[in-house]
């Protein structure tokens, strides 16, 4: 795939190649098979977002034309065009990978099963769970009967059933069926009669091998089915009605995304040609629009909990490590005297939650500032939340409403927080709150002190135990009161000087971008004098923003050392003639979702070394509250320059990172170097050290 003639690469077709990536993860051998059955749903859960975000947003700019042109997306139906081929293309990969795991499924004696391949017990089993627990959510159409087509819902899947008699072939019903997967597993265990086989049915096929029952009334003897599911756009419009609350524009812009336009229609290639015609037309459905066939099995995103208790290997993730620093005192008396970084998951988790319930007890801490963005289902965070205004301390939770797919879930939360008192922020008109950060203020007979914490991911407990981010436990007064401001900004969002007098902060909107291209802008200075080593480590989760893959493009040709570390969208063009120092750009796809952000400016061998909540996408610079914060203490510094060369030197799980969107593995002859496994074990190694104390 050449984009030569391209200053950058578009997007969205960079995200597909990262996307690929994690279907590369399901062909690895080396990758134990319960999670390459897992990165299989990964992959399929990504692309059903990416259709019901990007591609619907890209369909409703070709609808308006070119008013609605967006960063990059110059030509949207050439673009619409280019995707559609590649996911044909990665749809085929997908059914052949799928193929091979089965093959591999089963030398585990791990059989999936239709419902043709039943034994009688089996049968039996099937139809007393049809009866007892499937058949009351079971709700058959006779869609040919019905005037009005009923309203298909995104992330279901559909039975399309055929049906007719065996001497009239020609006379056929159509009816359907939704299967009920929101309220029942996908995956029923069925009875062996050897102990270490395992049989496991879909919902779907208990269904098909019921319909002779469910439709026994109708006399007809013949049936074939088909599963299809459709995709719908998710945009959620929230209409600009000033007499209308934020709660109840969320609440109807929910209601509207049910019934947003379908944007993709994938159904089994197999399905009887009439009934496909039928569905089409009545679905108001282009041809010319993303149809796409695939197997017989589609929503393979519930393969992501996919029985594995049915795997030999069990499932062995390394366990957290407890921080050296944090295993003898409390929390926030470590981090009165020395900064701490935790590196989760590498790390536990649990000094961010140990951190809140020490404040909610304490006689002295008098409030707790904070943003969420998502939460755990059941979240220890807000538990320590809500002990804290039960015991007295004044509570302000910003609550980002708009955070996208979770916005249900967060207008919950802000009802049970204010119901206990909390003081719930809910957002700034056409702005995002991103940051990840919290505000402890504790009065103590000399003085009041700030204290907490700033992260690169979410307060979220299940999350933090996949996704890799960075968070730095502080009491460092600089950065706690330019922390303190940007509260104050989120509390009173027109008053915008309060960014504007943070010292130590680089906050977004407004003030980022300019940051960057002056620290960038130094490195060429220095690199075009010769007199030190001028270099730039990135680690972000994406990079498009225009202006600063130009200003980077400018610092390649000055002869400054880029390397790159990208998981996702990377629209940079990393290789080019008259770039005087190469550039190294990778993409690492392992256990983990490398999800922290790390930027490193070598600055004439004094290494300025930031953590940030924000991607360099115009979304974050421009749209979001962002934070930014530097990193002073040097061992702290050193640890993070220190993981990411490990990454930069990883030859197992990274990925150039080239104009071409390749996706070649980095090989190298030298030993191999995982990184994830080897950041685990320079952590480990630190425990073993002793660390000296001292103040920030």
């Amino acid at each position: 795939m050449a984009h030569d003639k391209r200053k950058t690469i578009p997007r969205d077709i960079s995200w597909l190649s990262f996307n690929e990536r994690v279907l590369q993860e399901a062909t690895d051998p080396s990758v134990p098979l319960r999670e390459r059955v897992r990165f299989l749903g990964i992959f399929s859960n990504n692309l059903d977002e990416f259709f019901r975000v990007r591609v619907a947003t890209l369909k409703r700019m070709v609808e308006v034309g070119n008013k609605a042109k967006m960063h990059l997306e110059v030509e949207p139906d050439k673009i619409l065009d280019e995707i559609q081929l590649v996911v044909l293309n990665q749809q085929s990969e997908f059914n052949r990978i799928w193929e091979g795991i089965m093959d591999e499924l089963k030398k585990e004696k791990i059989f999936l099963v239709t419902e043709k391949d039943l034994n009688h017990a089996q049968q039996e089993f099937v139809r007393r769970h049809y009866d007892e627990e499937v058949s009351s959510n079971v709700i058959p159409l006779m869609i040919e009967s019905i005037p009005e087509f009923p309203y298909l819902q995104d992330k279901s899947i559909y039975l399309a059933v055929v049906m007719w008699k065996k001497e009239l072939p020609l006379k056929k019903k159509y009816a359907l069926i939704e299967i009920p997967s929101r309220v029942l597993s996908r995956f029923l265990q069925l009875p062996s009669s050897k102990e270490d086989e395992h049989h496991i049915i879909l919902l779907e096929d208990v269904i098909r091998f019921n319909l002779p029952d469910i439709f026994s009334y109708f006399g007809y003897d013949q049936y074939s089915s088909y599963i299809f599911k459709l995709t719908r756009d998710a945009e959620l419009d929230i209409d600009n009605d000033i007499s209308t609350s934020i709660i109840q524009k969320i609440e109807k812009g929910l209601k509207n995304r049910r019934k947003g336009k379908p944007v993709r229609f994938v159904y089994d290639r197999e399905m009887d040609p009439g009934l496909l015609e039928y569905l089409i037309r009545r679905l108001d459905l282009s041809k010319k629009g993303n149809l796409i066939p695939g197997g017989r099995i589609h929503n393979f995103r519930h393969f992501m909990d996919f029985p594995e208790e049915v795997f030999t290997q069990k499932n062995r993730r390394r366990k957290s490590l407890d921080h050296p620093m944090l295993t003898k005192q409390r929390v926030s008396d470590v981090i009165m005297e020395k900064d701490v970084m935790l590196h989760v998951p590498y790390h536990s988790f649990n000094p961010i939650i140990d951190l809140l319930r020490e404040a909610a007890i304490d006689p002295e801490v008098s409030s707790i500032k904070m943003t969420c963005y998502r939460l755990a289902e059941q979240s220890k965070i807000i538990n320590a939340l809500v002990n804290a205004v039960r015991n007295g301390k004044h509570v302000t939770v910003m609550l980002e409403l708009t955070a996208r797919f979770d916005e249900e879930a967060n207008l919950e939360w802000k009802e049970r927080l204010e119901e206990e008192g909390v003081n719930v922020l809910i957002g700034i008109e056409n702005i995002k709150v991103h940051s990840k950060m919290c505000v402890i203020r504790k009065k103590t007979k000399e003085q009041n002190i700030l204290y907490g914490f700033i992260g690169t991911g979410n307060l979220n407990e299940k999350t933090v135990r996949v996704y890799a981010d960075n968070f730095l436990l502080t009491s460092n007064q600089k950065i706690m009161a330019d922390m303190n401001r940007v509260f104050n900004f989120i509390e009173q969002p027109k008053n915008g000087q309060f960014l504007k007098d943070c010292q130590t902060i680089i906050p977004t909107p407004w003030y980022l971008r300019k940051e960057i291209i002056k620290l960038i802008d130094d490195e060429i200075r220095y690199a075009r004098k010769k007199k030190n080593h001028a270099g730039i480590i990135l680690k972000m989760n994406s990079l498009s923003d225009e202006a600063l893959i130009s200003k980077l493009y400018e610092a390649a040709r000055a002869g400054v050392d880029v390397k790159l570390i990208i998981r996702g969208i990377c629209c940079m063009m990393t290789q080019h003639p008259k770039f005087k120092n190469h550039v190294t750009a990778i993409s690492i796809v392992d256990e983990y979702l490398e999800h922290s952000r790390v930027w490193v400016f070598n600055n004439k061998g004094k290494p300025k070394v930031y953590i940030s909540s924000a991607d360099w996408m115009v979304r974050n610079l421009d749209h979001r509250v962002e934070v930014t914060c530097p990193v002073w203490n040097d061992e702290i510094k050193q640890e993070l320059i220190d993981i990411l060369n490990i990454q930069l030197h990883d030859n197992v799980k990274a990925r150039w990172l080239d104009n071409n969107l390749n996706n070649e593995y980095v090989r190298s002859s030298r030993k191999k170097i995982r990184s994830q496994l080897e950041t685990y074990n320079y952590l480990h190694k630190k425990i073993l050290i002793p660390r000296e104390t001292g103040s920030h």
